[in-house]
């Protein structure tokens, strides 16, 4: 039997089915235009639906079922999207909106926890029972797999591992708080960091970038050119994903760490010393209690693969 999935995001919808194996075989994206009412979104949610199945050729009964991967919080349990500011969304029954039209079974996940699941199926975590997916972007996301399954916490609002602290009074976060994680480890935080060291370096090739241009990799390219304030901002951001990694680590023993997002592509550059400071820092520095850490593989495929696992 087949599985569809549905990525459900704040700029576009992408469908896809997905064979037995987790295989792709067809895929369809459409605009959410997420200003309008959730009943018209979710009715080119359906057309995007049928769109696939015909693009694949193949029946609507042989599909086992569909799922659904949205942004903000989410019970899997009630099918049901509490809250979404992405999409203005409160209290959407969309499980029972999809089950309405289609006469298959519906479930629902965070966007977020699709895509660890998605990696432990069919990604860099195949084989894995526990994991953590950290995805580094405008913010700092993620998603926890516990014996096999998605941790998504009392109606579905666990997992938002960006909001835990890191500095006490420190940085001003977007969920109203100080010193989140996500406020030192995010994208938008390096290149926070990166403006800053320009600022301070007037020598450094950071002072000459004007602050409008600097984006995620500006600071790579300029240690690559061998900026020292540039290898400084780097080797602090390092350090800042690896302390909220090594919490990770203390309160979940999870098998794996996989990083996700823009920043991750990075590689090496940035486990390396990571996986360094994780190892010398976890509660007993013990060797079996360090996870495997890398580097997510399935980029945006993850979101559709992911909610057809659900």
């Amino acid at each position: 039997m087949y599985r569809i999935g549905i990525d459900l995001g704040g700029t576009n919808i992408a469908v896809g089915v997905v064979d037995e194996q987790y295989r792709i075989l067809a895929r369809h994206s459409v605009p959410t235009g997420a200003h309008r009412p959730a009943e018209a979104v979710v009715a080119d949610m359906c057309a995007a639906v049928e769109a696939v199945l015909q693009q694949a050729g193949i029946a609507l009964s042989e599909c086992a079922g569909i799922g659904v991967g949205s942004p903000g919080t989410c019970d899997p349990q009630t099918g049901e999207v509490v809250r979404s500011y992405n999409l203005g969304w409160h209290h959407v029954p969309l499980c029972r909106m999809l089950e309405e039209h289609f006469h298959l079974p519906a479930r629902l996940g965070n966007d977020a926890n699709c895509a660890a699941l998605a990696e432990t199926v069919a990604g860099a975590a195949v084989g894995c029972r526990n994991m953590v997916l950290i995805t580094l972007g405008t913010g700092v996301g993620g998603g926890i797999i516990l014996d096999g399954k998605i941790h998504a916490g009392m109606y579905g609002a666990g997992a938002e591992l960006g909001h835990m602290l890191l500095v006490l009074e420190g940085e001003p976060c977007t969920c109203g708080r100080r010193g989140c994680w996500e406020a030192y480890a995010s994208a938008t935080a390096l290149i926070r960091q990166t403006i800053a060291a320009g600022k301070e370096f007037s020598q450094s090739l950071l002072a000459q970038i004007p602050a409008e241009e600097v984006n995620g990799q500006t600071v790579f390219d300029a240690a690559d050119r061998g900026d020292g304030a540039a290898q400084q901002v780097i080797d602090r951001y390092c350090t800042y994903i690896a302390a909220g990694c090594t919490d990770l680590v203390n309160s979940l023993a999870p098998e794996m760490i996989l990083l996700g997002g823009g920043v991750s592509r990075q590689g090496e550059r940035l486990l390396e010393p990571i996986r360094e400071y994780v190892a010398t820092h976890c509660f007993g520095q013990r060797e079996g209690a360090i996870p495997v850490m890398d580097v997510a593989k399935l980029g945006n495929e993850a979101g559709i693969i992911g909610a057809a696992a659900l």
